[in-house]
């Protein structure tokens, strides 16, 4: 971490990246083992595997929209840790997995807290950092937790190496203990005020940038209901549709956890450390480009030119992706880490413009709500995208690959007209994220 450390300074964003950190070391044992640990140990089937984390997702999406509502009304850090000792709880469950109905109880509830749990960490930011920060935060944070992803990726691979029982096991138990580490980190920072109650006293030069909704707590208007919060944003249809666009690139998320991984190993014929290999340049590039690429996505129409570069260039990954099928397998398995590249830069651009859309577009005191929201039409794309997408690549092989390559496309170059109609219609009210 020394000479690209993306840490901060001291501060709140350094306890909340350290949080990030320790978690997300967990996350990388579990993204690049969890595909071969389900099918290779467990012995479920790739669909099984699929379909169950679509029916999973469907259901998890539930939490989303009311997490992120009640994240506007409750300390969101508090509710955070909360969260994240259920999910280490759930996280262990995976140890007792050993049948298919097993593993789709099991995957309901992490799906169901982890839909919850994005909208209240985007709450959670946008309190630490304020408006002017908030996408910056992101992008440091989206850092942080690659170079933990990198760490646990790593580590993986020695249980990917060994293929044995006891390896996947270990690799499970290091996911659990990860949450219980990062809600301790997470209860450090100081508690957040609700954005629907009045403050007691001004806040101190120091606390300032962090109540992301300081200008709505002064105001003397009435706030509104909670079920009105989490109603407004599912009444905002523009908001909805650039959401939907961003959810649609969203799916390229699918793609690097599950089915390169799968067709890593079955379709190109390589061993399977190779796909900790492509994870981790992945989170490495992640750790160097995330803050860089994030720069001029902090309000809506730049964050939306943003996104149209993701989706050409995410086209461009999956191409490389479908010339590995015709290579031997040592240039295949170049040409995947070449395309995890290309890749890694879409994903960022992806991140960035979606978060300053998702903020950006969002009342300033309906931060979590919208939040939820965002992450509700998300999660539909990601709970379609498992059983979706191992059919169409894994079994349409080439062919599959262009088409997800040319939906990326024509969903980035919408991505500024649907911002723009968006934002033709908003109040003209001084904006708190900038001009």
């Amino acid at each position: 971490m020394w000479g690209v450390s993306p840490l901060p300074a001291s501060g709140r964003l350094r306890t909340l990246s350290l949080a990030t950190l320790a978690n997300t070391v967990g996350s990388g044992l579990w993204l690049t083992g969890a595909a071969l640990y389900l099918t290779r140990d467990v012995g479920l089937s790739a669909a099984q595997v699929g379909a169950g984390l679509s029916v999973a997702g469907l259901v998890g999406l539930s939490a989303s929209v009311p997490l992120g509502s009640l994240a506007d009304r409750r300390d969101p850090r508090t509710l955070r840790a909360v969260l994240q000792v259920l999910q280490a709880v759930v996280a262990a469950m995976y140890l007792i997995v050993g049948s298919f109905p097993v593993f789709l109880a099991v995957a309901v509830l992490e799906l169901l807290l982890a839909s919850g749990n994005l909208a209240v960490r985007a709450a959670l930011v946008a309190a630490v950092a304020g408006p002017q920060g908030r996408v910056h935060a992101f992008a440091t944070l989206r850092a942080v937790a690659n170079l933990g992803i990198a760490v646990g990726s790593g580590l993986a691979g020695f249980a990917l190496a060994a293929d044995s029982h006891l390896a996947y096991q270990i690799l499970v138990a290091g996911n659990a203990v990860t949450y219980l580490v990062s809600a301790a980190l997470l209860l450090r920072l100081p508690a957040f005020p609700p954005t629907t109650q009045p403050m007691a006293a001004p806040p101190s030069a120091a606390q300032a940038p962090t109540a992301q909704a300081t200008t709505a707590q002064l105001t003397t208007a009435p706030a509104p209901t909670a079920a009105a919060r989490r109603g407004r944003p599912l009444r905002d249809c523009r908001f909805l549709a650039v959401s939907g666009a961003s959810a649609v690139l969203a799916l390229h998320q699918t793609v690097l956890t599950l089915v390169v991984p799968l067709w890593a190993v079955t379709q190109v014929g390589a061993p399977p450390p190779v796909v900790s290999a492509v994870l981790l340049t992945n989170t490495m590039l992640t750790v160097l480009l995330a803050v860089r690429l994030s720069r001029g996505a902090d309000t809506a129409a730049p964050a939306a030119r943003t996104m149209r570069r993701a989706g050409v260039v995410l086209a461009a990954a999956m191409l490389l992706y479908a010339a590995t099928a015709s290579l031997p397998t040592t240039a295949a398995v170049a040409l995947l880490l070449v395309a995890t590249g290309v890749y890694t830069v879409g994903d960022l651009w992806h991140g960035a413009g979606g978060a300053g859309l998702a903020y950006d577009l969002a009342p300033p005191d309906a931060v979590g709500a919208y939040q939820g929201a965002d992450g509700m039409i998300a999660g539909l794309a990601r709970a379609a995208g498992p059983a979706l997408l191992t059919l169409v690549v894994l079994d349409g092989g080439v062919p599959g690959w262009l088409a997800v390559g040319g939906i990326f496309a024509v969903v980035g170059l919408a991505s500024p007209a649907l911002t723009r109609w968006a934002l033709a219609d908003r109040p003209a009210t001084p904006s708190l994220s900038g001009p």
